[in-house]
């Protein structure tokens, strides 16, 4: 009862805030409100083998699947909440985002083909600068949901690249060319893996990390939280 009350009275000191529109969050809500939720533009890709994110990827990738959770627009919530897990030193928001999209994937997709998750890793720098991976926190939740095996040691970037934003679609495929290392080939050789991400754009950084893989000798499906 104690407890109860001083976590009240932080609260009203301390009020938590939706990270989709910025009202403040009842007791029972973590993270998103209740409203923001409702309205989340769920994908439902896992349920359509034609999906968008797949003719996406159509062409630059031999990929098993490919999925997103989340539609993202301009000035949406789901543009809100990808901003706050990137820039405002929210990881929370990624693990969270993991465990719903492994519920939802339960309930109609069968990811018992997968053996290893791997998100795509930052550049030392950038992970220097930000002080964590969005996208090893999405893994990181995604996995525990699935009970799936995950690492966010295992690949590297080697070379710092410039922001996609602003990059011509034939651009960001020569920004992210020859960028990727796996530290052990034999933890991917014959293995399925999902690779995760944030946002899928042009597809341009999964192509690229995702055919480092397969040469490897791996199979390769993606995930991401959202697409443009």
């Amino acid at each position: 009862m104690i407890r109860q009350y001083f976590q009240d009275f932080v609260r009203l000191l301390f009020p938590s805030i939706c990270v989709g529109c910025e009202t403040s969050l009842f007791s029972h809500e973590e993270l998103v409100c209740t409203a923001c939720l409702y309205h989340l533009p769920f994908t439902d890709f896992h349920s359509d083998a034609d999906n968008a994110t797949v003719r996406q990827l159509w062409g630059k990738l031999d990929f098993q699947f490919a999925i997103s959770m989340l539609y993202l627009s301009k000035s949406s919530r789901v543009e809100k909440i990808v901003y706050n897990l990137k820039y405002g030193n929210q990881p929370e928001i990624g693990y969270y985002l993991g465990k719903m999209y492994a519920r939802k994937l339960l309930e109609g997709c069968d990811m018992g083909q997968i053996d290893l998750i791997l998100p795509v890793p930052l550049h030392r720098s950038k992970l220097r600068k930000r002080g964590y991976n969005q996208s090893s926190y999405f893994a990181k939740g995604l996995a525990e949901g699935l009970e799936k095996e995950w690492s966010d040691t295992l690949l590297l970037r080697l070379k710092a690249t410039i922001s996609q934003t602003k990059k011509s679609r034939s651009d960001r495929y020569d920004n992210v060319e020859n960028i990727f290392y796996i530290k052990d080939q034999e933890m991917v050789k014959n293995k399925h893996i999902l690779i995760v991400d944030d946002v899928l754009t042009t597809g341009a950084t999964i192509s690229s990390l995702g055919n480092v893989l397969i040469d490897a000798g791996a199979q390769v499906s993606v995930a991401t939280i959202a697409r443009a």
